[in-house]
């Protein structure tokens, strides 16, 4: 039943980023030009996404399991530190340059768009990377 609510949630996740147009590359950075021809239709997509996500993540706050049985894990950290700042930086600055970001890369690879390829793939060697300077940091 978890991998089949997680398929349906994650497919219209993959629905939504679709119609909003967040999938589309132009769009996004169109949202992101404040200097030029500014689209804002993208940050209605964002106060709707924060709406819809509020009372579920209200309730999680005082839960210990989802209502398919599993453990809630909200972070515990409360405060910004220098690394969730860097990565939050070097997330901007790579949506900005591809106007994609991880949900909607995901989205656009099965229609064979040659960014979303060069992106998932850099994607994954940030996350190996991560990986690779995690394990150097724990020891």
């Amino acid at each position: 039943m978890s991998k089949l609510s997680a398929f349906v949630a994650g497919l219209l996740f993959g629905l939504g980023l679709l119609l909003a147009g967040m999938a589309n590359p132009a769009k996004v950075l169109g949202f992101l030009d404040l200097a030029g021809n500014w689209d804002p239709s993208l940050a209605l997509v964002m106060l709707g996404a924060i709406a819809v996500a509020w009372w579920p993540m209200h309730w999680a706050m005082g839960h210990s399991h989802s209502l398919l049985g599993a453990p809630i894990q909200l972070p515990t950290q409360r405060n910004p530190d220098r690394r969730l700042i860097l990565g939050s930086l070097l997330f901007g600055v790579g949506w900005g340059i591809a106007g994609i970001c991880p949900g909607p890369a995901l989205v656009l690879l099965p229609a064979g768009h040659w960014q979303a390829w060069v992106f998932g793939a850099a994607m994954l060697l940030g996350m190996l990377l991560f990986q690779v300077l995690e394990k150097r940091r724990q020891r």
